[in-house]
């Protein structure tokens, strides 16, 4: 693949990124976009693979795929709600192992949703959230915790509203985390979770055996 189109393609896949508590997403709209899907229904078939697929792996869907409305100007004034997807790292990367590797940005996309996890030294086939430390799961728990709550409160309605509100609180959550230094996406990862939960049940098996008390003091970070 030619340098300058290698640039341009990491730089539209960068760019379409949105990050809430240091977790990555992208909408499925905008993969759409990048993959060159002229029909979202055409889309919607490549998806349903990628479901698949992930459920196959062991994870589950809902967790990666998450379905939202949003509003969008179909002309001058008149707004329409369309259905779209909020897409973990993982659900993109599965995307595209079902797309059609001949197409440069569909190859691009292979490449970039596995390699980009290597940071972290996740595998290609587990998602970010089994790594990600415990502090930022906290953390966009937190957020959402506050969103919920002030949609109640405040009455909030539509999805533009919600979204708005949560992102400011994902903002003000990110600034309390900085005036202790801490920034998300700089922390190192957290130890393999299923390694994490092997060992215990391992432990509590001898433990067992032994006549001894159950593991109760470690606890596993909530994904």
């Amino acid at each position: 693949m030619k340098k300058d189109i290698l640039i341009k393609l990491t730089k539209n896949f960068e760019e379409s990124a949105h990050v809430e508590a240091g977790v990555e997403y992208w909408m499925a709209r905008d993969i759409q976009k990048l993959l060159e899907y002229e029909e979202w229904r055409n889309f919607c078939k490549v998806i349903e693979k990628a479901k698949i697929a992930c459920q196959n792996s062991g994870r589950s869907a809902e967790d990666h795929f998450v379905e939202v409305n949003k509003m969008v100007l179909i002309g001058s004034e008149e707004m329409r709600e369309i259905s779209d997807l909020a897409l973990s790292r993982y659900a993109c990367y599965l995307i595209a192992q079902n797309g059609d590797s001949r197409k440069a940005s569909i190859a691009f996309a292979q490449t970039y949703f596995a390699v980009m996890k290597k940071k972290l030294g996740v595998p290609a086939a587990r998602p970010l959230a089994d790594f990600l430390p415990t502090i930022t799961i906290k953390a966009k728990d937190f957020a959402e915790e506050i969103t919920h709550f002030n949609v109640k409160k405040e009455n909030l309605q539509g999805e533009h509203q919600i979204t708005k509100e949560h992102e400011k609180n994902n903002r003000d959550v990110r600034q309390v985390l900085a005036k202790s230094n801490i920034y998300p996406e700089e922390l190192p990862p957290e130890e393999d979770v299923k390694k994490l939960e092997r060992r215990i049940k391992n432990q509590n098996e001898k433990a067992f055996q032994n006549g001894g008390e159950l593991s109760q003091n470690i606890v596993l970070p909530h994904v």
